[in-house]
């Protein structure tokens, strides 16, 4: 393995890692309020984009990391829709309790 591998790696352990304590902490509160769904959905493309972009080019830093970072976006990106969700729903209830539908 040369030095410039090993650069990936690292490169690619650091990048990957940084999104587990957000999943973590959004699979343990199961808040998300202060997260951007636009950003999350954006962002989530640009790494599915990424992931095809290694595969392509047969590189297996790039390949893991994607792969990884993709399954991270899109389990924090689940949770704001989910919520999301929640919030119209209930809003939507309270709406025909006050209003009377």
């Amino acid at each position: 393995m040369s030095i410039i591998d090993i650069i990936g790696y690292i490169a690619a352990s650091l990048t990957t890692l940084s999104f587990l304590p957000q999943a973590l902490s959004c699979v343990r509160t199961g808040r998300t309020d202060g997260l951007s769904l636009p950003m999350y959905a954006i962002f989530s493309a640009g790494v599915t984009l990424w992931f095809v972009y290694g595969v392509a080019v047969g590189s297996w830093p790039v390949i893991l990391a994607n792969l990884i970072t993709l399954a991270f976006a899109l389990v924090i990106l689940g949770l704001i829709i989910r919520n999301r969700r929640r919030s119209m729903s209930s809003r939507d209830r309270m709406r025909s309790i006050v209003v009377g539908d």
